[in-house]
């Protein structure tokens, strides 16, 4: 069987269709905007980014999402760079094995405020977990996720208990603006702007996971009544979870491994916690459909896991002597067939993810004057540590192919702790 064989045999391609993945993204905006089933959520974080960002303002930083909570104070200095202070790490809330009540739980949040509570009057509160955001700029927790054992938190509102908690203890009432870790990244692009101008802005982390947000016109945001139609706003889209890519045999396998195989179907063809599963079971098809030795052939089909770093590792230098690959007993032929069934998956993941950005740059309808082109801010590991087939500079050759032709311009910028930045940001300008 030959390699093009093997991949249609799998209903495998490593090239996209972008004019027809981009009429998809779009009709599904559309539809998750309008309240209609879709596979996009949609969610308004009811933040304007027309407001210029303060230059030489203090705001408090929580940065919650994951193992670790921080807290800090911030401010920017006229060209934009940011200044941090106070800067602490605790354990985040709930992960200590014992489940936390919520009275504790935000008791334990006010607490890590109660140092930084005079410097300012607002704290920016980057809260990366499913919540609904109210125009008050509160956050509602929808579900925990990432092992964290609060089970009273969910259903609250975790920006006025944690103001709440810090009121009984300190006399100080301080304003929180609970935002997600991708509407933050959008947000810290805003640091750039202070210095060059962009017409719109757009945020995509591509790590563990993956998400898109970016600026949507309020006329368009037909399921939330009541908005200045003149007006907008930024949409956190959930686009991981968009069903509209073509899947291939590979993915339809490794799903089999996941608990939730329905759920997050985009986010499992691109980011990290995914592709090392679907690599594998594209290995073990071509140990099945005779394209390795017997030798490797055999060993592969034994393999239990395959993280996507090795998998990338070993895709990038495949005479690796580390990692789960490593101890495959691999011909120089054999090396040549991993090479030729891996690169292909990262070269599908660069051309979803150049379609994915694209079609949120141009749902913005900005970046028409060069001038004033989007800005595109990106943050995550596996955007930017991933080595395979140059995976980051085919993004953004997958980019400029989709968005040139259509006379957009836009320019990619990284923000050093955007989570972080972009939450100073919302805390000054909402």
């Amino acid at each position: 069987m030959t390699l093009p064989e093997f991949f249609r045999k799998h209903d495998f391609s490593s090239s996209v269709d972008a004019d027809a993945l981009l009429a998809e993204f779009d009709r599904q905006m559309d539809a998750g905007l309008a309240g209609r089933p879709s596979s996009l959520a949609m969610l308004p974080a009811y933040l304007d980014t027309s407001r210029e960002v303060p230059t030489e303002s203090p705001v408090i930083v929580l940065d919650a999402g994951g193992t670790n909570l921080r807290v800090a104070v911030v401010w920017f200095d006229k060209a934009g760079k940011p200044r941090v202070e106070d800067f602490q790490k605790y354990k985040m809330p709930g992960t200590n094995g014992v489940a936390l009540g919520a009275d504790d739980f935000f008791e334990t949040f006010a607490q890590f405020l109660v140092p930084v509570c005079q410097r300012a009057e607002a704290v920016g509160f980057c809260f990366s977990y499913p919540t609904e955001i109210y125009p008050d700029l509160d956050g509602k927790l929808l579900r925990w996720s990432k092992q964290i054992d609060a089970p009273e938190v969910v259903g609250t509102r975790v920006g006025s208990r944690i103001s709440e908690a810090l009121f009984a203890k300190t006399g100080r009432r301080l304003a929180l603006r609970v935002l997600n870790d991708t509407t933050a990244t959008l947000l810290a692009g805003k640091t750039a702007g202070i210095s060059r101008r962009y017409s719109s802005y757009v945020g995509f982390i591509l790590g563990t996971g993956t998400n898109t947000a970016y600026i949507e016109r309020n006329a368009r945001i037909g399921k939330v009544a009541g908005l200045d139609p003149a007006g907008s706003m930024i949409v956190n889209v959930e686009s991981g979870a968009f069903d509209g890519a073509p899947r291939s045999d590979f993915d339809r396998r490794a799903a089999k491994r996941w608990k939730n195989p329905d759920e997050g179907l985009f986010e499992k063809m691109i980011s990290g916690a995914y592709i090392g599963d679907v690599g594998l079971e594209a290995l073990k098809a071509a140990a099945e459909d005779g394209l390795f030795s017997p030798a490797a052939a055999a060993a592969l089909l034994a393999l239990p896991a395959l993280t996507t770093k090795d998998f990338d590792d070993f895709t990038a230098n495949p005479f690796l002597k580390t990692g789960a690959l490593a101890a495959i007993p691999l011909t120089d032929d054999d090396r040549r067939t991993l090479l030729a069934v891996g690169e292909p998956l990262f070269l599908r993941a660069a051309a979803l993810t150049a379609a994915n950005v694209a079609a949120a740059v141009l749902r913005s309808g900005a970046g028409r004057d060069p001038l004033h082109p989007v800005c595109v801010t990106i943050d995550g590991s596996t955007y930017y540590k991933t080595r395979t087939a140059m995976f980051k500079s085919r993004v953004e050759q997958g980019l400029r192919d989709i968005l040139g032709p259509r006379g957009v311009h836009f320019e990619t910028v990284f923000v050093e702790d955007a989570p972080m930045i972009g939450s100073a940001v919302a805390g000054l300008i909402a």
